[in-house]
């Protein structure tokens, strides 16, 4: 099945939903095609879109995205942040230690394997020799994670121009 970036009036992404979804909206005129998939014609002179552009503004409610073990791991693309390793034996590690004051945020959680959490132990990263391969932040959305998992996929490259930091 192929997806759809949708895009708010302001080209901010809103969702990804589906080709068909997305050809109402356009045929309705609620909705421009912006990228196509030129590959997938549909008829001669329309092809499938990959990033819709809603006519009128859709205001959304911000709601921030919850801190939990999986989305640190999917933040952090499922790999340890100190060796690179990808596995089963991911565990998260606090870049400033609780026990010298840090606390459980975005900025200071990160994905690491069980032996470098170990031989981090109770220090920093600078502390330990141990740089990251990135600094840890607080994700936008869940929509950004799945799109960023698009693009890296190589399956919608189009749509890293939309998504900001993908």
């Amino acid at each position: 099945m192929r997806h759809v970036l949708v895009l708010n009036a302001s080209y901010e992404p809103l969702n990804i939903t589906t080709w068909r979804r997305a050809m109402v909206m356009l045929l309705k005129g609620k909705a421009e095609g912006l990228e196509h998939d030129l590959g997938r014609p549909i008829r001669p002179d329309h092809h499938l879109p990959t990033v819709i552009r809603l006519r009128q503004f859709v205001r959304v409610p911000y709601k921030q995205l919850p801190l939990t073990r999986r989305n640190v791991f999917h933040r952090d693309g499922h790999s340890c942040q100190y060796c690179g390793f990808q596995g089963e034996q991911l565990s998260i590690d606090h870049v400033l230690p609780r026990s010298r004051g840090g606390g459980d945020s975005w900025e200071n959680v990160t994905t690491a394997c069980l032996r470098c959490n170990v031989r981090k132990g109770n220090r920093t990263p600078r502390e330990a020799g141990m740089p990251l391969a990135r600094e840890p932040r607080r994700p936008i959305s869940s929509l950004y994670f799945e799109a960023t998992r698009q693009i890296r996929a190589g399956t919608h490259q189009e749509w890293a121009k939309y998504v900001i930091g993908a």
